[in-house]
């Protein structure tokens, strides 16, 4: 009863918010594990692919080994999300949390593609260049391309947090500016997988951005009070009652 007490009290929307940090932390370790090792950026030269794959198996397997635990966070995070803007939304006859979700379920799927073809490129590029070339395209298509679901989520949680007050204008802002970025990012394809440069800085900066919002919504999360019917819990003789609606 002690632990059904406390777990009430916690409420959903705030362990979705704890999951928030905890996934902006598990993403910035990887690339702290990755990139000083060398991860070529988006358009890199298959010299510098193989260099990297070939000798930083270690890096990677550490970098990948972050992401499952990542994976489960954001969809935590979104589930509290959508716990928190749900009643407000039905009542509008709005889905902008679901949006979110989604997108952020659509990126889990697509960025365990991106892991995988990393890690099958530490068999690759010691023994088989052209392989190995092959699936840098692919994880450089992939990887941008994912910008999409990125925006879908920004997009959707960032209008659905502004509509239903639980989000400030600027953090509103910032997530739509994130997610345009993203979304450009994506839409332009072809020319960053091509040439990266200047290009591939817009998702850059859109993932920079999707950090910072990210965590800042999961301070909201955090220290929103739970809803009346998530504390519907009587410490007389034992019992459990249910809030009046």
């Amino acid at each position: 009863m002690t632990r059904k007490l406390k777990l009430a009290t916690l409420g959903f929307p705030r362990i979705g918010g704890f999951a928030a940090v905890g996934f902006a932390v598990m993403i910035v370790l990887s690339n702290v594990v990755m990139v000083p090792a060398g991860l070529p950026r988006t358009g890199a030269e298959i010299d510098e692919v193989t260099e990297f794959f070939g000798t930083q198996g270690v890096a990677v397997g550490v970098g990948s080994a972050l992401t499952p635990v990542a994976w489960i966070l954001a969809t935590l995070f979104g589930a509290g999300a959508l716990v928190a803007l749900w009643r407000s939304e039905r009542d509008r006859g709005e889905a902008w949390s679901l949006l979110g979700l989604a997108g952020l379920v659509l990126q889990n799927v697509t960025f365990a593609g991106v892991v995988a073809t990393r890690l099958a490129l530490t068999s690759t590029a010691p023994h088989d260049p052209s392989a190995t070339a092959g699936l840098w395209a692919l994880h450089d298509a992939v990887f941008t391309l994912n910008g999409a679901f990125l925006a879908l989520a920004l997009l959707g949680l960032s209008v659905g947090g502004l509509r239903a007050g639980l989000i400030g204008p600027w953090h509103g802002a910032l997530g739509l500016l994130a997610a345009a970025l993203q979304f450009g990012s994506a839409t332009l394809a072809r020319w960053v997988v091509d040439s990266g440069g200047v290009l591939g800085l817009l998702g850059l900066a859109g993932w920079l951005m999707w950090v910072v919002w990210i965590v800042g919504y999961g301070v909201v999360l955090i220290r929103r009070e739970p809803d009346a019917s998530a504390r519907g819990f009587s410490g007389a003789g034992g019992g459990v009652r249910r809030a009046s609606a």
